[in-house]
């Protein structure tokens, strides 16, 4: 833990300073003084007898939600991504090779080109979070079936979900309303647009519940890493806490997914990333790794939003980016 702690410090002073560039940044950009002058003003509500300006507005109103949300979601994949390599013993494991993203997408995509908006603002969130659900479940009941529910027969049903519910997207945008194709690709490809003060609850959800198991686990998933024979002799349900760990990342994904869209390779980066500060026991390495993912989320968002200024990109183009030179990189230290 001295290690990890030394490492605090510094990591979260980044984490704040990136907070502050992406409340700043956009197509009316605002000196960092003037974010922190405003974001004073909120806290300590001094806004005078003419009350908030329109750069109060723009901050807190508008770029502080969505800096909050990218904080949230970076922090829960990359802890998401850290329990799914632990408990399937595999380096490559994230949300999306378990169908957790793709069940997600296909909910949010039937709104979108069939049922339309029939529940108002909570009818895509309901459904993206409804369907990662689904994978999570289908995957789950799979595994139940099966004699030995070792990480590779995990891995396998969760990856045979993943392309059932990829194909079931695909037909969705094929016989749908072909207008709502744009919306299609921007959500599925992942965005914070969706930001807002009354849907944030539903990602600190996820973010808290994900945090809060791990770290209460911290001890069993140490044990994890010395393998499951090991594991069990030291009085871990193996079984049991491969298909609870894998609940809790399912419930937490969909939170995520249904407000942000599919974000790649967040989960699978960050935990690499923070083994190289803290080690691989979980109790620096759970802190590290959200520090890591908000860190990384909230860079990739402000990518995102300046490289083809006035237009934004998709967030999820610029994370598979950093994802596929992180797996080149990966494969040279091979």
């Amino acid at each position: 833990m001295q290690q990890s702690t030394a490492w605090l410090l510094p990591a979260l002073g980044l984490l704040a300073a990136l907070v502050v560039v992406a409340i700043a940044v956009g197509s009316t950009p605002i000196p960092a003084s003037v974010v922190v002058e405003a974001l004073s003003r909120s806290l300590t509500g001094a806004y005078g007898e003419a009350g908030p300006t329109p750069i109060d507005r723009i901050v807190v109103d508008l770029r502080l939600p969505r800096a909050l949300l990218a904080v949230m979601v970076g922090a829960g994949l990359g802890v998401v991504g850290c329990l799914l390599q632990t408990v399937t013993r595999n380096d490559l494991a994230d949300p999306f090779l378990f169908g957790l993203s793709s069940g997600a997408a296909a909910g949010a995509v039937l709104v979108i080109t069939v049922t339309g908006d029939v529940l108002g603002i909570w009818t895509l969130p309901i459904a993206a979070f409804v369907g990662g659900m689904l994978a999570s479940t289908i995957v789950l009941v799979l595994v139940a079936r099966l004699r030995d529910q070792g990480p590779a027969r995990l891995i396998l049903a969760g990856l045979a979900v993943s392309f059932l519910f990829m194909a079931v997207t695909n037909y969705l945008v094929f016989a749908g309303d072909q207008r709502a194709a744009h919306s299609v690709l921007f959500w599925t490809l992942g965005g914070l647009g969706l930001a807002r003060w009354d849907l944030l609850p539903i990602a600190l959800a996820g973010a808290v519940v994900i945090f809060v198991f791990a770290q209460v686990s911290y001890r069993r998933l140490d044990a994890l890493l010395a393998g499951d024979d090991t594991a069990r002799t030291l009085g871990v349900n193996v079984d049991a806490m491969r298909r609870i760990t894998f609940l809790v990342c399912a419930f937490a994904t969909a939170a995520f997914v249904s407000i942000t869209g599919v974000i790649g390779f967040v989960g699978l980066m960050v935990p690499h990333l923070a083994r190289g500060f803290v080690g691989p026991m979980h109790k620096g390495l759970i802190i590290m790794s959200a520090i890591i993912g908000a860190c990384l989320l909230l860079a990739s968002d402000i990518a995102a939003r300046t490289l083809l200024m006035p237009q934004e990109l998709p967030i999820g183009i610029v994370t598979t980016a950093l994802g596929a030179v992180f797996v080149l990189g990966l494969l040279r230290r091979l």
